[in-house]
């Protein structure tokens, strides 16, 4: 795993926050999960444009932060499924609430930025 060069600061609420979750794959991971999506292979083709290495990546570190829990099944081929822990499952009203924020912010980003292409078309 990615060792830190600068330390982080644990009186910092954000800081701590953005090491657990602050990637572009982790919330929808932990939503997927949540809905029902247990399975890597399910997550793959629920979570669009996620590739295998950083699903892998992303799932150990949301269990070596306490997020997720997993059980392996003693089976062939091997059948893995991830869960929600309690600390996993405080996290779903904020989850809720960003995603439910970024549909309702959605048609004025796009607004912004197709306004922005067309200025770049102009010069």
């Amino acid at each position: 795993m990615y060792q830190r060069k600068i330390p982080i600061d644990y009186n910092c609420g954000l800081n701590v926050a953005m090491e657990v979750v602050g990637s572009k794959w982790k919330f929808c991971l932990l939503d997927e999960i949540s809905k029902g999506a247990k399975r890597p292979k399910d997550l793959v083709n629920v979570v669009t444009g996620i590739t295998k290495r950083v699903l892998q990546n992303q799932l150990k570190e949301l269990e070596f932060h306490g997020l997720l829990g997993k059980t392996i099944y003693n089976e062939i081929p091997l059948k893995v499924e991830y869960f929600l822990t309690e600390s996993g499952e405080s996290l779903m009203p904020l989850i809720v609430a960003l995603d439910k924020w970024g549909l309702a912010f959605a048609p004025q980003l796009q607004n912004i930025l197709e306004n922005q292409i067309l200025e770049t078309e102009e010069l």
